[in-house]
């Protein structure tokens, strides 16, 4: 599997990080989990494209992000109380690889030093996607993307 994600982990965890997924399918328009619901399972993305969205009261989702081929679907599963942050639709026919997130929680209890690397890979795509937000809001609610907000007057 090549996936930017698990690149870094030690192989040995990798293969039973591996021994913990299987492959599946999600054809376009697939809501693969919705804010909220519990985060049992997470994905790598081998094809296809997956659009994550935020409920805003009253209105229609908006996607915050779209994700595609090695990317992470999926890290609410490593922080309590487990319950998704967003919610995940598929854009295009997905294939990937789905893991189960309580078998992957005893996996990093059982070997520490693998845990804290897949809690490090996991907190990089938490780091990239927080940093891809907050320049979103920058280019949506700052003049010019200058990072300053204007207030009413």
């Amino acid at each position: 599997m090549n996936s930017t994600f698990l690149h870094g982990l030690p192989s040995e965890g990798r293969d039973r990080l591996m021994a913990c997924s299987h492959e599946v399918s999600f054809p376009a328009g697939t809501r693969i989990f919705d804010e909220g619901d519990p985060a049992d399972h997470f994905w790598i993305i081998r094809t296809g494209a997956v659009t994550l969205d935020l409920q805003a009261h009253g209105r229609r989702a908006t996607t915050v992000e779209t994700l595609g081929h090695g990317d992470l679907l999926g890290w609410s599963w490593l922080v309590p109380p487990y319950d998704w942050r967003l919610g995940a639709e598929a854009f295009s026919l997905v294939r990937a690889h789905d893991f189960d997130a309580k078998a992957v929680r005893a996996l990093c209890d059982l070997d520490p030093a693998f845990g804290l690397a897949l809690t490090r890979r996991v907190l990089e795509v938490v780091a990239r996607r927080l940093q891809a937000t907050r320049i979103r809001l920058l280019d949506l609610y700052a003049p010019h993307g200058s990072g300053e907000m204007q207030v009413p007057q």
